[in-house]
């Protein structure tokens, strides 16, 4: 049996960052079930988090699991569930691009503080200047 430990900083926003998650129940909520949902799909989800229009993710990859894969099942499936328990006043959609960057153990722990802190965080910054600021400290070029 394979011994792997790979940990990903998952990054997304809703569809054209609108704000569906306005309020901090229905992110807890939002975010609970994605947990949920993560746990019964054998997703090692380390921490979760986000605002009124992203999540962060901190995972850690299974042997057999890939990035987009993941990606895909905690999208497709939190989506579906948003709507179908009308949790949004109008169609909910994730937006279809996503950030990944691998985290080294010695890192975890500031990576779920970040993640824990985005209510603090995002009263200072938007998600835009967010983004741009992981650019820039990645290296990554729009696209």
């Amino acid at each position: 049996m394979p011994h792997v430990k790979v940990y990903i900083h998952l990054v997304w926003s809703t569809k054209n960052r609108f704000p569906y998650f306005s309020t901090k129940e229905l992110r807890i909520k939002i975010w609970q079930h994605i947990r949920e949902n993560a746990r019964m799909k054998g997703i090692h989800l380390d921490f979760l988090n986000g605002y009124a229009d992203h999540c962060h993710c901190l995972i850690s990859l299974g042997a057999d699991q890939t990035i987009q894969k993941v990606v895909q099942l905690i999208k497709g499936e939190s989506s579906f569930w948003i709507n179908k328990n009308k949790l949004t006043d109008q169609k909910f959609e994730w937006q279809e691009e996503y950030f990944a960057v691998s985290v080294s153990e010695s890192m975890l722990d500031k990576v779920r503080n970040y993640i824990k802190n985005q209510e603090i965080h995002h009263k200072q910054k938007t998600f835009a200047q967010e983004v741009e600021e992981f650019v820039k400290k990645f290296g990554f070029e729009k696209n």
